[in-house]
């Protein structure tokens, strides 16, 4: 058993898929609104940085919201280890991207470091369900046509970071294929 699963089998979380559904959600707000500020003043200048780096959100968000329901261990998990790595997942998402990943909206930019981070640090989550979740994060929260965007990102995303995964994957769909 390693920490990872030591984390999420935290006595006292909620462990049920809505439970994670809900992680992410939050974890979306939280990201969005330190994307759009502390991170953002930060690469502008590091001085006008703080004072709403990721945990101070994580306590607000918890002190303002009911969150029995929520996996309260992946929530946490995203909020620290996103920002920890931001700039890895800027980098593996941004060669999938025919743009620049500044120049997207901060609702994509947030599912797609969601994304990202669970397809390649959150092994124990199928990739399909990676891409569903994302699609449903976006349905609830960013642009009518964003999906079309996040879908090709992280189809692409999931390609190189979960190869072996895919291609068992699609190696399940031509035998299913071939016996019908």
């Amino acid at each position: 058993m390693t920490d990872h699963d030591i984390l999420l089998a935290e006595q006292g979380y909620k462990t049920s898929h809505t439970a994670v559904r809900k992680a992410r959600r939050f974890a979306l707000q939280g990201l969005y609104e330190w994307l759009t500020t502390d991170y953002r003043l930060n690469k502008i200048d590091r001085a006008l940085a703080g004072g709403n780096e990721p945990h101070a959100i994580v306590a607000r968000t918890r002190a303002d919201n009911a969150m029995h329901t929520v996996h309260l261990g992946y929530y946490h998990e995203m909020m620290r280890r996103i920002p920890e790595l931001v700039d890895e997942l800027i980098a593996d998402i941004s060669s999938h991207l025919d743009r620049d990943f500044g120049s997207l909206d901060t609702v994509e930019q947030a599912i797609l470091l969601i994304g990202a981070y669970e397809l390649k640090h959150s092994l124990h989550i199928p990739y399909k369900v990676v891409l569903d979740e994302a699609m449903q994060l976006n349905t609830h929260f960013g642009a009518t046509d964003a999906h079309k965007l996040i879908n090709a990102v992280l189809d692409k995303y999931a390609k190189q970071a979960r190869s072996l995964e895919v291609n068992a994957n699609k190696g399940k769909s031509s035998a299913l294929a071939d016996t019908q």
